[in-house]
């Protein structure tokens, strides 16, 4: 099946019914399935008007809104190819993708994301014949302008837009490409990824079936869609099966949105929940004595009852009484900032530490977390709301293929499988073999049960100076559950011993001070004192007993900033670029090792 194929299916099943919504004049206003058809025939039609035929490339340059998600499903109607670009690129980020793509139009946000593109396009010409932008923007800001209402104008005068418009769609196939999306590049520059509409569509089904997604969900959607992993598990598999889908305001107000969407389903890179975790025992932090007492008296109920639930074992009468109290106490309003409806979170991106899926579920709030690559569409394993086992990325999903090579690397062949890297067939030939395999890149392990457990990126394992093999990720994971550990990057390769820089928890840390009666006007100052120095000493050796003398982190240093994507050191999807940090903490690097390597 196709994309087109399944948007005609949901249509004609669930025409009526809420599609899309997003808030407008401060309340939210939704877009039903009838309306979603029209919206995306007729701007299709007017891309047609634009001459965009079979094959050619578009590209999005937009935050997640409803035109997102029409001007996808109308390039794909076409036979088009979407070109997604998160939007929070700079514009030689742009230039490269547009460029590289080859992609001849440009649909953009706002007027903030058109100057990017008129940056580099008035200087350096490419195939870039036009520009959409879905805001109503002045015409004197670019004259290759045209707004998305105008497009969709165009398509309403096509003469017998109907059948134009079917003939278009249906000239669609399973086999043919339905987007090309660039990776993060948290290892070189970004590569593009060939994906078919057959890729999505076996990513989809397998979903609906093992998450058992219906029309009565709702989601809540706030991770870029340029990204696989929300353009797959947030918008594709929602509008297969009739379920609506809001768009959060922006990444700051998903707490609001939530409440006010009450939605049953949501995924998001385990990040949200880390600070959500944080948030949560920050103020559990400044209540008083009484209300410490109850919330971990609570978290130690909800911990049992979560264990009984895993290994399958009734609740004692005991535990029952005390689980209903400490639902009532605390658990209920941690319930309620998520709307109060959700039947789960799903998690994926990134490693989620396992501790945090504990807490959460504790609290009567599921996380399943899964795995994937943009090369896999993205879905390769994930845990079920029927079947999950935390610190796992579940079980690989139906009709596909996981196996573990000799060296630990993680691989998988089946439906979902990239066509390629766009324009680099030596890339492509590098990560797929001769018998279909594709090699992620990651290292793991399947245990008796069948659930996949990811250990590390191949590509990060830390070789020690006496040949010792280090696989930071699971080290970090284990640190970052310090209340005063925020970020962590291990360093190491070819060294003697194991370094890190460390970004504190800044409120945690200031709150420490305070109680130390130590001066916390200059967070620069403050981190160098030998006090907070001592205290984060003492929280890796506290959380690193688990793991070997060679793991252990030797020295560290502390930075008075956060990592941030706008300082270029995170990927879009808040993913640690190791060489961009290596190389601005460089000094701090050597002087760690005292200027000596190996």
């Amino acid at each position: 099946m196709t994309i087109n194929r399944m948007l005609q299916n949901t249509i004609q099943q669930y025409g009526a019914k809420a599609a899309l919504s997003s808030k407008i004049d401060g309340a939210y206003q939704d877009i039903s399935y009838t309306e979603l058809g029209n919206r995306v025939k007729h701007f299709s039609l007017g891309l047609i008007e634009l001459g965009i035929q079979k094959g050619d490339r578009v590209a999005l340059l937009s935050e997640n809104c409803p035109a997102w998600a029409i001007a996808d499903l109308a390039i794909l109607a076409v036979g088009g190819i979407t070109v997604p670009i998160f939007s929070t690129l700079a514009p030689v980020q742009v230039e490269y993708i547009v460029r590289g793509s080859g992609a001849t139009l440009v649909c953009v946000s706002s007027k903030k994301q058109l100057q990017k593109v008129d940056a580099f396009n008035a200087n350096v010409p490419t195939n870039l014949q036009q520009v959409i932008t879905f805001d109503s923007i002045e015409t004197e800001i670019s004259d290759r302008a045209l707004s998305f209402d105008q497009v969709c104008d165009l398509g309403k005068k096509v003469e017998k837009g109907d059948e134009v418009y079917q003939t278009f769609r249906e000239a669609v196939n399973p086999d043919d490409l339905a987007t090309i999306i660039y990776t993060s590049g948290t290892t070189g520059d970004p590569k593009g990824v060939m994906l078919t509409h057959s890729n999505f569509m076996s990513n989809v089904r397998a979903g609906l079936e093992i998450l058992s997604i219906t029309h009565t969900d709702v989601f809540l959607s706030f991770l870029p869609l340029a990204h696989v992993f929300e353009r797959m598990a947030g918008h594709y598999l929602p509008l297969t099966c009739g379920a609506a889908i809001a768009y959060a305001e922006s990444p700051f107000t998903v707490a609001k949105n939530m409440q006010e969407i009450r939605p049953t389903v949501m995924a998001s890179v385990p990040r949200l929940y880390e600070m959500m975790h944080e948030k949560i025992i920050r103020s559990v932090q400044e209540g008083s004595p009484i209300k410490r007492k109850i919330f971990y008296w609570s978290v130690r109920v909800g911990e049992k009852v979560s264990q009984a639930i895993q290994q399958k074992r009734k609740l004692s009468f005991s535990l029952r009484v005390k689980a209903k109290l400490a639902d009532t106490l605390v658990f209920k309003k941690l319930q309620a900032v998520t709307g109060g409806r959700l039947r789960f979170f799903v998690a994926g991106g990134a490693p989620l530490p396992k501790s945090i899926a504990e807490f959460f579920h504790a609290a009567g709030i599921l996380i399943l977390e899964g795995y994937g690559l943009t090369e896999t569409s993205p879905v390769i394993s994930v845990n079920c709301p029927d079947q999950w086992k935390f610190g796992t990325v579940g079980p690989p999903i139906p009709g596909l293929e996981v196996k573990i090579a000799e060296d630990g690397e993680i691989l998988s062949r089946g439906p979902h499988i990239m066509r390629g890297y766009f324009n680099k067939p030596v890339e492509t030939a590098e990560t797929t073999d001769a018998d279909g395999w594709f090699h992620t890149g990651d290292i793991g392990e399947i245990d008796p049960d069948g659930f996949l457990k990811i250990t590390d990126r191949k590509k990060n394992i830390i070789v020690l100076s006496n040949g010792k093999n280090v696989a930071p990720q699971p080290i970090e994971n284990q640190l970052k559950q310090s209340p005063y550990i925020n970020q962590i990057m291990l360093l190491g390769d070819e060294r003697k011993s194991i370094t890190s820089l460390i970004v504190p928890n800044f409120d945690a840390i200031t709150a420490y001070a305070q109680e130390n009666q130590l001066e916390t006007k200059d967070i620069a100052a403050l981190i160098e004192t030998k006090e907070i120095q001592q205290l984060i000493r003492q929280e890796i050796n506290q959380y690193s007993k688990d793991f070997a003398d060679f793991e252990r982190v030797k020295m560290f240093t502390v930075l008075d900033r956060e990592f941030t994507q706008e300082a270029g050191e995170m990927t879009p999807t808040l993913k640690l670029k190791r060489k961009v940090v290596i190389e601005k903490y460089k000094d701090q690097i050597e002087k760690m090792y005292g200027g000596a390597r190996g």
